[in-house]
């Protein structure tokens, strides 16, 4: 793979995490091998500017919108920190700060950082008008009345001030105890962690929940025209006096030295705090400095965020097992004694694959270190070398044959020349049941069909009952398909269950929602038919090209490649799929079905070439489209979203509070700055 297509996959592969992490609420790697794969990007990206992107990951902080709520533009954008694990790195943030302010004498405010959930509250003369979430850092979810029953959070204040306060909203330890042992006395998942709780809590339709769960919440940045002063520490300090909860533990540096003492203490003293934190936030402390010192494109340069290494505990391994996913690919998993972990039992964790457990040199009954990347995702490290006694068990081999069907593996390859991957993947993707049901999954998920109607249990129960194999069987679902006699959906008897009324009104959902499926767009529906290596992004923009499904199927390599962000692995994988003769007519009963295989009239009409040859960036809040709509439209009229403004950019859409760094440029290279208005004149 070069690295073109390195910095495509990287861009879909945190996306994807991104998404699981915000909106989701199921975290599937650490923050640390999140930030890892980002620096990766990034550096990529600065090596080949050809592949600018306004879309990149790298250009936007990560978004927990989730459509639920009615969304809001913010004041001031919430921008995420810097974050590193590495004290040198903190070191040299020091001395950035030092040169940046030129001699002048600073102090650093130590922080906690708490990890829940952000919110910004508004208040006006003294009293909560609105409380937002991150959203995308520009526009975040209005959850004002769940926030209204958060109790450390003041509805009122003494002081008769219009003033921002942000903070961090999360769920203390022992109500996360308290409401996990409830769901698991209810046979309901269980929340992994306090984070994820938190988060959902907060962005859950009914304020009563929140009010039950006992939400807590730590502010640490007040913003406004009407604050008391310079100090960043003494606003703090009023806040407090004003009621909101600040902690106790913020503590003003005036050496390197004391930032580095308050790192270490709290390193280890952390475990003793009543809620979940995983690092300290470091600001400089005087807000004229601060602004002195400036932002880069995506964070402050006043500020940073040292996150702790990962808690470890040691315990015994007692077998590895193996997952199937949707795309074959085998994951071996360990099971070991249960153990307490950053504050919840763990018994599972991932040895990723056949190499990184060869790497382990793995044997039955070994004592094992494992870890909570981010506090998140437990995973082994190494074999506890220390804790070894007598002679080690049987050393552990990879499976030869999959653990669902029986079907001999094959080593995975990466399509370009053929080398052999790290992984192994079943290849009887027609038969093996984890792959079956992965695919239909991924077909009905929120971001594909959206047929939420429909959940993994579902999907089960209809598997086992004969009356879907794939995705297509779906739409030739009638009510007497879901309602055998006497019994309901799920083959229990109607008596043991609920009334038949409501077991009838659950089916007639699932047929509602696969009904309206038929509306999805076709840039949707090509992402859920799960061609591999086709994601969101990649089906928007073949989507877009092609215009319809039938052209697609027909389109050559060379075609394929001249498409925006399409590269050699996934034009050939393309041109895999449509050889196949099941998955043509797989398509082929979809489009029988009525799925939208074209782009629709609507969206034909709408695109023009008024922009071609365009280069435009979009700054500021706007009024009457989100930014993410108006990068669709500059695409549909034949423009090109750029992230920064050089000599090659055309013109600025600029909206309000539009940054005055990208305003300077564009003034200095002579960018033409368009309003909101005239640029929805342009293109009428």
């Amino acid at each position: 793979m070069d690295e073109k297509e390195r910095i495509l996959e990287l861009r879909a592969s945190l996306e994807a995490h991104n998404r699981a992490y915000y909106v989701d609420n199921r975290p599937q790697i650490s923050d640390k091998e999140f930030d890892d794969l980002m620096h990766e990007l990034e550096r990529l990206e600065a090596l080949h500017p050809e592949m600018d992107d306004p879309d990149s990951p790298t250009r936007r902080v990560g978004s927990d919108l989730n459509g639920a709520f009615r969304t809001v533009a913010h004041v001031r954008p919430m921008i995420s920190l810097s974050n590193t694990y590495n004290e040198g790195e903190v070191r040299e943030f020091y001395r950035r700060v030092e040169d940046g302010l030129q001699g002048q004498k600073f102090q650093i405010c130590c922080e906690l950082k708490y990890d829940g959930l952000s919110i910004a509250l508004h208040y006006e003369k003294g009293r909560l008008v609105r409380a937002l979430t991150r959203g995308d850092g520009t526009q975040g979810d209005d959850v004002t009345l769940n926030v209204r029953t958060i109790r450390s959070i003041p509805l009122k204040v003494s002081e008769e001030r219009s003033f921002e306060i942000r903070g961090e909203v999360l769920l203390p330890w022992s109500n996360f105890e308290r409401l996990n042992s409830e769901r698991e006395a209810r046979g309901e998942e269980l929340f992994a962690n306090p984070r994820n709780a938190a988060s959902g809590t907060l962005k859950s339709k009914d304020p009563k929940v929140c009010a039950e769960r006992g939400l807590d919440a730590y502010l640490y940045y007040l913003l406004g025209d009407d604050i008391p002063g310079d100090s960043h520490y003494d606003n703090m300090m009023a806040a407090k006096a004003w009621g909101f909860k600040v902690s106790a533990d913020m503590k003003l540096c005036d050496t390197l030295e004391e930032v580095m003492d308050y790192i270490h203490h709290w390193d280890e003293a952390r475990r003793a705090l009543p809620v979940a934190t995983d690092g300290v936030v470091l600001k400089v402390n005087s807000l004229a400095q601060q602004k002195s010192l400036g932002m880069t494109a995506k964070s402050p340069r006043w500020a940073i965020a040292y996150k702790f290494q990962a808690e470890q505990a040691s315990t015994i391994l007692r077998e590895v097992t193996y997952q199937v996913g949707r795309t074959g690919v085998v994951t071996p998993v360990a099971n070991m004694d249960p153990v307490l972990l950053a504050g919840t039992v763990v018994k599972r964790a991932t040895l990723h694959n056949e190499a990184f457990m060869r790497q382990l040199d793995l044997h039955e009954g070994d004592p094992v270190l494992i870890e909570k990347g981010g506090e998140i995702i437990p995973k082994v490290v190494s074999v506890d070398l220390d804790a070894l006694q007598g002679e080690r068990g049987p050393v552990i081999r990879f499976i030869e044959c999959c653990p669902e069907c029986g079907t001999p593996l094959r080593k995975d390859e990466d399509e370009e020349g053929g080398e052999k991957g790290a992984s192994w993947r079943c290849p009887n993707e027609d038969g093996c049941r984890p792959q079956i049901l992965g695919r239909i999954e991924h077909f009905v998920s929120r971001r594909a069909m959206a047929i939420d109607s429909i959940g993994p249990e579902t999907i089960a129960s209809l598997y086992e009952r004969g009356l879907i194999r794939d995705a297509a069987d779906l739409y030739i679902l009638t009510m007497a398909d879901l309602c055998p006699p006497e019994t309901d959906l799920f083959g229990m008897p109607i008596a043991e269950t609920t009334s038949s009324k409501t077991t009838h009104k659950l089916e007639q959902n699932i047929l509602d929602g696969i009904a309206a499926s038929r509306q999805v767009p076709f840039e949707r529906v090509l992402f859920a038919i799960g061609i591999r290596y086709v994601g969101e992004i990649a089906a928007k923009a073949l989507a877009r090209y092609f215009k319809s499904i039938e052209a697609l199927r027909n389109a050559t390599l060379e075609e394929l490649l001249e498409v925006n962000g399409i590269g050699i692995i996934i034009a050939e994988s393309i041109i895999r799929f449509f050889r196949e003769e099941k998955n043509v007519t797989f398509v082929e009963r979809l489009e029988k079905a009525g799925l939208q295989m074209t782009l629709s009239e609507e969206q034909l009409t709408l695109h023009s070439n008024r922009l071609e040859g365009q280069s435009i960036v979009i700054s500021g809040v706007f009024q009457h489209h989100s930014r993410d709509e108006y990068k669709s439209l500059i695409e549909q009229h034949g423009g090109k979203n750029v992230g920064s403004i050089s000599s090659k950019t055309t013109m600025v859409l600029a909206g309000e509070n539009m940054g005055p760094a990208k305003r300077e440029k564009a003034e200095k290279l002579g960018v033409k700055l368009v309003s909101e208005e005239e640029f929805l004149n342009m293109i009428k």
